[in-house]
């Protein structure tokens, strides 16, 4: 009886070190699912393990509470402390463990039997959960991209296995972008911001895009019909390029050329600025009549536009063809004519504005002007400043001379220019009128 009460004492002393004599330090996790975890599963801390799962159950608010036993020497647990449900690999259930983000140092520590409340906490969402989101619309769409890529790739596992050796590269280059991206958040965040907007506005035109998506595989199956010819562009594109890779240099000496003109321009441009802006209320004044430019050119309808015009054009030679050569030679015989009544235009025109103003006014009975030429009866004598007496039998000889003789344009004062009077078939030029 001794011994066996030794031997019970020995076993109650090694649990009792084995299992710290009670519960050890617990902690409470507050999770919104516990995504598979089971008790038992390992809770870590940077990879290592520090404790395990003992229990899991239901508070009023439908979360789960994870109580986790953390090993003595990574107790205990500041404030700030983050829960994560990881899992071990992609295939299995009870595969789950949590890893701990512990908090600094200086905080206040979790006391035993305390809790990491759910917003330090962060559970898996599992695929099927994502499934589960879907409507069905869009899980027969997603089926529907599964077949189709199975039998895009089908018979055609070589080029696969081919193709597959560039995926690493390609995870590579997209770690490297996405670093360089992480490296501006503000301009990353904005770019975000922008792509959910822009989505979101594709998404209101969502019957355009079924059309877009449409036509481009009505446009990628005529492609397809024309392999023979896609084939034949493909075979001549590296000629091509070489060809533009000749183009490409010889283009550089003019860019060199190029550059002397920029700079030569720099100074000229100085003044664009001022120019454009001064430009600008004459391109906002010529909208108007650039739209009506533009309906002038075309506008709907038959035989109402510049286009319609021209296509009538052929039609109007051909009516015109015998024609044309005749008032072609009557305008040649025209042309001494019009050159004779050319140099009387002034005398014309100031006949015509001018004689309705010598009797132009008016009272209630009508006109009370009258005009009538007047003959000077006497002549002036410049050297002795006097006037002599004219017989009336000559006093039109001067009139009727100075008519006869004048010059086209010689019915006003001589121009500044010179240009008038315009001496004409033996006319005399210095019969003008006096005065300055």
């Amino acid at each position: 009886m001794i011994a066996i009460a030794a031997l019970v004492a020995a076993i109650a002393l090694l649990a009792f070190a084995m299992f710290g004599g009670g519960n050890g330090y617990r902690v409470n996790a507050v999770f919104e699912s516990a995504g598979q975890l089971v008790t038992g599963n390992q809770i870590r801390v940077g990879g290592a393990t520090v404790g395990s799962i003992s229990d899991i159950k239901l508070n009023d608010a439908a979360q789960a509470v994870v109580t986790m036993d953390i090993d003595d020497e990574f107790a205990p647990l500041h404030e700030g402390t983050q829960a994560t449900i990881r899992a071990t690999s992609l295939s299995g259930i009870a595969n789950r463990y949590i890893s701990l983000a512990p908090g600094p140092n200086n905080a206040e520590e979790i006391e035993d039997g305390g809790q990491i409340d759910a917003d330090e906490t962060s559970a898996p969402v599992d695929i099927d959960v994502l499934f589960n989101t879907l409507d069905d619309k869009t899980r027969e769409g997603l089926r529907n991209l599964i077949r189709g890529s199975g039998t895009q790739y089908a018979g055609r596992g070589e080029d696969a296995s081919e193709s597959i050796k560039y995926f690493a590269p390609f995870l590579s280059s997209t770690t490297d972008l996405t670093r360089e991206l992480a490296l501006d958040q503000t301009v990353l965040e904005r770019f975000v911001r922008d792509g959910a907007t822009t989505v979101s506005a594709i998404a209101e035109r969502s019957s355009d895009l079924e059309q877009l998506v449409s036509n481009t595989g009505t446009a990628m199956g005529a492609i397809a019909d024309e392999n023979v010819a896609l084939e034949t562009a493909l075979d001549l594109l590296p000629d091509t390029l070489r060809k533009a890779n000749t183009t490409f240099v010889n283009l550089r000496a003019t860019l060199d050329d190029l550059q002397l003109l920029v700079e030569e321009s720099k100074p000229a441009t100085k003044d664009l600025a001022p120019f454009l802006k001064a430009l600008r209320p004459l391109v906002a004044e010529a909208r108007p009549t650039v739209a009506d430019l533009s309906d002038l050119i075309s506008l709907p309808g038959p035989n109402n536009d510049l286009i319609d015009l021209t296509a009538k054009q052929p039609r109007l030679a051909q009516l015109t063809a015998s024609v044309f050569p005749r008032a072609i030679r009557t305008l040649d015989r025209a042309q001494p004519v019009v050159e004779y009544l050319r140099g009387y235009t002034p005398d014309l025109t100031g006949w015509i504005t001018k004689f309705a103003e010598a009797a132009g006014y008016y009272d209630a009975n009508g006109h009370y002007a009258r005009v009538q030429p007047v003959f000077s009866p006497s002549a002036f004598n410049q050297a002795a400043n006097t006037l002599t007496a004219i017989p009336p039998i000559n006093r039109l000889d001067q009139f009727e001379q100075g008519w006869r003789n004048r010059c086209p344009g010689g019915s006003t004062q001589p121009s500044p220019d010179g240009s008038l009077p315009w001496a004409f078939m033996g006319c005399d030029p210095t019969t003008t009128p006096p005065g300055p």
